[in-house]
């Protein structure tokens, strides 16, 4: 009984996000969602490259990757949103679960990376980062995988919402059946005047501007 305590303990250390049992009403078909649109009201696609931009103007720009808080890695992990409003930050590029399909929808599982042409270039995928006891807090951080949905990737799939007019990030991943998961809005957390992407009771709102 000890032994099955301590594999039980060691299993909810490795995979901190699987908490909670999503809710099944914030789970819709892909075919029954509407297309994510950019500002200029084109539908957003699995591919192109597009800023991730604040609808809410004087609360900083767009975001990129930087080492903040996590000093011991080649490749930045930390998400960082950029201070000044006029910075677009780094672009992103969307794969969406079903790779044959192009359009990105409300409400369905996908990948997000940020485009950079570096030796980091596959190591910028988002994923929900461990828990940090120090802060309380759950951060979203790069290093994620790509493709291959089930028990191993799920904290690398978040979803895009609609949120009033304009869009926000959910992490509410449904691309394992059996798994238990938190289900939370994605927003901006604040420590020495740098603002985090993590999960938080307050969305960050956005809109996305293609870039090519």
């Amino acid at each position: 009984m000890n032994t099955l305590l301590l594999l039980f303990s060691l299993s909810l250390s490795i995979i901190p996000f699987t908490l909670c049992v999503p809710n099944p009403s914030r789970i819709l078909s892909s075919s029954s969602s509407s297309p994510v649109l950019d500002i200029n009201g084109d539908k957003v696609q699995a591919g192109p490259n597009y800023f991730i931009l604040p609808v809410i103007r004087g609360k900083g720009g767009g975001l990129y990757p930087s080492n903040v808080k996590q000093h011991n890695s080649t490749c930045p992990r930390d998400i960082i949103q950029e201070t000044d409003e006029v910075q677009q930050g780094l672009p992103v590029v969307f794969t969406r679960l079903d790779a044959k399909k192009d359009v990105v929808r409300v409400s369905t599982d996908v990948n997000v990376r940020f485009y950079t042409p570096t030796i980091c270039a596959r190591e910028t995928i988002w994923k929900l980062g461990a828990y940090d006891d120090k802060l309380k807090q759950y951060f979203v951080v790069t290093g994620g995988v790509e493709g291959n949905p089930g028990p191993k990737t799920v904290g690398n799939w978040f979803k895009i919402e609609k949120f009033g007019s304009d869009y926000k990030f959910v992490f509410c991943p449904t691309v394992c059946k059996f798994c238990k998961v938190i289900c939370k809005d994605v927003g901006v957390f604040m420590k020495d005047g740098v603002r985090f992407l993590a999960l938080s009771d307050t969305p960050f709102k956005v809109m996305f501007k293609k870039t090519f």
